[in-house]
């Protein structure tokens, strides 16, 4: 990893929690996210070849559900933070850890992760805050979105809306979309005349409040898009969850990351 921008964490957290969000530009290097997309594309073929992901979780694109290879319907892989080296090894790398401390101290877990690919003609996801699915007793989460491949203005690239983060978990209604997601939500209460298209660069790392409100878009280029993201919570945040129920959504993986150790 390279952070070629220099920004003190001192800026960033200043950054964030005025907007929302901040953007470490060209911040992993080549190398990790070509070995990202591999692994993945090496798993969507132990998928057609009939063989067991382990606790890996899969989401397909209704929209691309013609496509006969797993590589070429993949919309969301989860849970890929423990259990696979290249997906763990950035999730608990040291160069993280001035900036997540910076947000959430030096204790802090990460109960999600997934690999997202967008293909041509893929679906976006609707205007929605993360913490509405976060069933959690605190806030924030912060969310960590790698551009894999560039995120451009027309293959399917995030919005947000700057400040957004102050505002409380919005109402919601169900994406009623053909082919959507059964678990996409839409915030249609809200005015969002100052969203902004975060296009990113390959290597370009967002992090964001659980409350910033963001949606992507319909991919209408020809060219794929993919990112990683990773979330992060205080390792003290009760899941409810797991407290009230017995486990966590089917998509989260509690990992203990970073402890202060003491003496």
């Amino acid at each position: 990893m390279t952070h070629p921008e220099v920004l003190t964490p001192e800026v960033f957290k200043a950054n964030f929690f005025e907007q929302g969000y901040a953007i470490l530009r060209g911040f992993v290097a080549e190398n990790i996210l070509l070995a990202m997309e591999a692994h993945i594309l090496g798993l969507c073929d132990e998928l057609d070849a009939g063989h067991s992901l382990g606790d890996a979780m899969p989401v397909f694109e209704k929209n691309l559900a013609d496509k006969m290879r797993a590589r070429d319907k993949l919309s969301k892989l989860f849970r890929l933070h423990r259990d696979h080296p290249v997906f763990n090894q950035f999730c608990c790398a040291d160069v993280l850890k001035p900036y997540l401390e910076a947000l959430l101290g030096k204790n802090y877990d990460c109960f999600l992760s997934q690999f997202i690919f967008k293909y041509p003609g893929a679906l976006g996801q609707p205007w929605h805050q993360d913490k509405f699915y976060f069933n959690f007793d605190r806030s924030p989460q912060i969310g960590l979105w790698l551009a894999v491949t560039e995120a451009t203005q027309n293959n399917g690239p995030l919005w947000i809306l700057p400040g957004s983060h102050k505002e409380p978990v919005h109402e919601v209604i169900p994406d009623d979309r053909k082919n959507a997601n059964p678990f996409y939500v839409e915030i249609v209460d809200h005015d969002m005349s100052d969203a902004i298209c975060v296009t990113m660069a390959p290597g370009d790392l967002l992090f964001f409040h659980s409350h910033l409100m963001h949606k992507s878009t319909d991919n209408h280029s020809d060219t794929k898009r993919a990112a990683m993201v990773y979330h992060y919570a205080d390792s003290a945040t009760v899941d409810l969850n797991l407290r009230d129920r017995g486990q966590s959504a089917p998509n989260m993986d509690w990992l203990a990351v970073s402890r202060n150790k003491i003496g």
